[in-house]
């Protein structure tokens, strides 16, 4: 099994490293006079990043034949739909004022132009693999308080400056000439000549340089202070907290291994009482043991997938624009590591002697993966209906398909079997008893939900100030690159979510409530809820983001991102609190 695990995990990293290999298909050398691909890629409200159309839905004028580009799976999955651009920009070229194409806009093509100008669109385009942004059009707001006032203009005219180093295209940038403008605020057919000019200048930054623009943006000093104090502040309350909690929890288990220790001595008939007393029932199987056995299994996948995840985003696999990478390798990953899933769930569920490992194995299958084939097939009706970039080909679906189908599916049932085959036993320091104990009541905040709240709210603490970047990354414009400090928050974050299960796992046990094993797994998962009303909090006060396709990408995919996170926590809560509970119980005799 070690042999076929280890096999698995070169697999996975042979695959993500193709991923990053395929980033260019040339060598990026051009010469003289020769022709540099120019790619325009989508348009959209600038404050709703989910909510893409191609170029061409906007009624510009194409100046020829437009040629589709063929993508790869993660460059369609991030809405990319890459088509030749009007503008010929030939390497070392300069021009001044040539004409794209013309055109002769119609009344609805007028209107059109103006809802996108209302709505701030921006166009994106890729020159040799850089990315080109610029708004197509502005609002004349000055001096008018009646929006019916406002005047709508879109550009007609974009400035290109290329940076150059010998053959290599280094840097481009594109500015709209304000001048040069169509009036759009009345219904009315109206020519235009979309005319651009081309600027060359050569530059000593190397080739293998030219992406760093964009990736030291998320790292000027401002930006990193923020993130630093963000980490010695996490750092500081974690191990203040942890601290705290680990004193009085050890000062509390050595009086209790000394009390215990003297009463043996004393009287074997005195009655027991707090955590000792329930060894009978510690070990009691949970209910519902096969969902519990899948969420471990689902969890445990995806934290493998996490963990592969930041050793390619450390290695610099998914550096800026490197367009679909992080999309190819989670699609990759995930099908890679199902037999992980596989195999945890169903040795866990034999060692609970659960029966119908089939069923079991079925439902860890579809425990993450279910939820999220609704909320996409939902989402994906949407995209179609508003004919946007984030609707999936038919195609790519039936690759999606294919893939589970092929990969996923089989590495599940392998991964099963190997786990049924592995007849690991359940190893309980204690005996446990035919009838179980009554539980004595126990006051209100001892329940599962005030418990969930603690549990959730320390490691939320921990990341809230870096979850702003990441959102702002995800669901907006900003470019996040410091892998490094992330995987340090996320360290934190398990430390975190294991420390306060296994406190509250013995203020329980010491209640006489012998339940422990799914309020572990849910306190250890509370984080993911905390993430999820995070949402609502940034959708609200921290984004500009609105409409219905926008506001149901947003919150469909984030209650699945923070349903996974409730998994993967939930299983390190879990395994946190079984290795602290089977530890207390092996350090005293049980009868």
């Amino acid at each position: 099994m070690k042999n076929s695990l280890t096999l698995l995990l070169l697999a996975i990293l042979i695959g993500c490293c193709a991923t990053h290999v395929r980033s260019s298909d040339s060598d990026h050398s051009f010469k003289e006079g020769e022709s540099v691909p120019l790619y325009a890629n989508k348009v959209g409200p600038f404050h709703n990043p989910s909510e893409t159309y191609r170029y061409f839905d906007l009624p510009f004028c194409s100046g020829g034949d437009v040629k589709e580009k063929k993508e790869a799976l993660g460059e369609v999955l991030n809405g990319d739909r890459l088509v030749s651009a009007p503008y010929k920009l030939e390497f070392r070229k300069e021009k001044e004022s040539e004409v794209a194409c013309t055109t002769k806009l119609t009344k609805k093509d007028v209107a059109k132009f103006r809802e996108a100008v209302k709505k701030d669109y921006y166009f994106q385009m890729y020159y040799d693999d850089l990315p080109i942004w610029g708004f197509i059009g502005k609002v004349d707001k000055y001096g008018k308080a009646d929006p019916s006032e406002y005047r709508y203009f879109l550009y007609k005219h974009i400035h290109f400056e290329i940076l150059y180093n010998k053959d290599r295209v280094i840097e481009i940038s594109a500015t709209m000439d304000p001048q040069s403008l169509v009036d759009l605020t009345e219904d009315k057919e109206v020519a235009a000549d979309f005319t651009y000019t081309v600027k060359w200048r050569e530059t000593e930054i190397p080739f293998e340089k030219r992406m760093d623009k964009y990736s030291k943006s998320s790292s000027l000093p401002h930006h990193l202070e923020i993130h630093w104090f963000s980490i010695i502040n996490s750092c500081v309350t974690v191990l203040l907290l942890t601290g705290f909690l680990a004193t009085i929890l050890m000062r509390v288990l050595k009086n209790d291994f000394m009390k215990y220790a003297q009463d043996e001595e004393a009287a074997d008939d005195q009655e027991e009482t707090g955590w000792k007393y329930i060894h009978g029932d510690v070990f009691r199987f949970p209910k519902y043991k096969s969902l519990f056995a899948a969420a471990l299994g689902s969890g445990t996948q995806l934290f493998t997938l996490t963990v592969f995840i930041f050793m390619l985003a450390l290695v610099g696999v998914f550096y800026p624009y490197n367009r679909g990478a992080l999309f190819t390798a989670l699609v990759v990953i995930y099908a890679l590591t199902s037999g992980i899933a596989g195999y945890v769930a169903t040795s866990f569920y034999c060692q609970l002697e659960g029966t119908n490992w089939v069923r079991n194995l079925l439902l860890t299958g579809c425990l993450f993966c279910g939820p999220l084939f609704f909320t996409f097939c939902f989402l994906n009706t949407v995209a179609i209906a508003y004919n946007a970039t984030a609707a999936l080909p038919f195609g790519t679906i039936v690759v999606i398909v294919l893939i589970w189908t092929l990969v996923t599916s089989p590495l599940l049932v392998l991964g099963g079997i190997a786990g049924k085959n592995s007849k690991a036993e359940f190893q309980a320091p204690c005996r446990t008893t035919k009838y179980p104990r009554e539980i004595p009541p126990l006051p209100w905040y001892r329940s599962t939900i005030p418990q969930m709240a603690m549990a959730g709210f320390l490691p939320f603490s921990a990341i809230y100030i870096e979850l702003y970047y990441i959102f702002a990354s995800v669901w907006g414009h900003r470019i996040y690159t410091i892998y490094s400090i992330l995987f340090i928050v996320f360290i934190i974050l398990l430390i975190v979510t294991a420390f306060i299960t296994v406190a509250l796992t013995y203020f329980q046990l010491a209640a006489e409530d012998h339940e422990w094993w799914w309020r572990s797994f849910l306190c250890g998962g509370s984080t993911g809820l905390f993430i999820y009303a995070y949402c609502l909090y940034y959708y609200y006060a921290r984004s500009d983001m609105s409409g219905f396709m926008q506001t149901s990408f947003f919150f469909g995919y984030m209650a699945c991102i923070c349903y996974g996170f409730f998994l993967m926590l939930g299983m390190v809560g879990f395994r946190a609190a079984l290795l602290f509970v089977r530890h207390i119980y092996r350090s005293i005799k049980c009868e």
